[in-house]
């Protein structure tokens, strides 16, 4: 999909700018996860402590573009596809900026609990950190390209990740039943677990505003009443 084009360059700029910032703020939170993760799970303090003192950048960024947008659609007035890529716009935002804070706070467990860090349980999230990375980077991807049918793939596999994070929370609860000097890592592991889950949730909301923009459709909720996005 393509953003339409208007006799007015000047309008046609500030759609497309709007558009780019967006993608520049999509790029920021990836790469603050990328960090906060490599933090957690190499241990890497010195980049958990670069991940929180970076997260104001991703707050400004939402505020700038949220006006931004605010400003075209009282000057402009855009209808049908335009007024649908602006909302897009600042709904992606919110999830990406609440992206950012889990990514934070995923550095924030790891610099504060680097001493409590168990290497054994940290391996444990290898492969929902994997999921979790590769699910953002495709959501990314889409919203760039504005592909609603990889958006509907990208969306469905918030499944696995909910079922991933179940199973793992089932482990790390056998794990402090077993000796309670397990308890305090092991909760370190599920608030990281949970907030790797939330961030599926966003990709998911994300996803579903790229359908919304390309097909006109708010297929949000539509499983919860019977047929879902796909």
């Amino acid at each position: 999909m393509d953003i339409g084009q208007h006799t007015s360059q000047q309008y046609n700029h500030e759609l497309e700018d709007a558009r780019n910032r967006l993608l520049q703020m999509g790029g920021l939170v990836e790469s603050q996860l990328g960090k906060a993760l490599k933090s957690l799970l190499e241990n890497e303090t010195d980049v958990g402590e670069q991940v929180i003192s970076s997260d104001y950048k991703v707050n400004q960024l939402e505020v700038a573009i949220d006006e931004q947008c605010a400003q075209i659609i009282a000057r402009r007035q855009p209808a049908a596809t335009d007024l649908r890529l602006l909302i897009a716009i600042i709904k992606s935002i919110t999830d990406l900026e609440r992206i950012g804070d889990e990514a934070e706070k995923i550095a924030r467990y790891s610099v504060k609990n680097a001493d409590l860090n168990d290497s054994k349980l940290h391996s444990s999230l290898h492969h929902l950190c994997k999921h979790v990375q590769e699910m953002l980077h495709s959501t990314l991807d889409a919203m760039a390209r504005m592909d609603a049918e990889q958006s509907r793939a990208v969306a469905l596999s918030d499944e696995r990740i909910d079922q991933e994070f179940d199973d793992l929370s089932r482990k790390l609860l056998t794990h402090m039943m077993e000796d309670t000097r397990n308890i305090k890592p092991s909760l370190n592991v599920t608030w990281c677990a949970r907030s790797l889950e939330r961030i599926g949730d966003h990709c998911k909301n994300i996803c579903e505003y790229v359908i919304y923009l390309v097909e006109g459709k708010d297929v949000r909720h539509l499983s919860d009443e019977g047929p879902d996005i796909a």
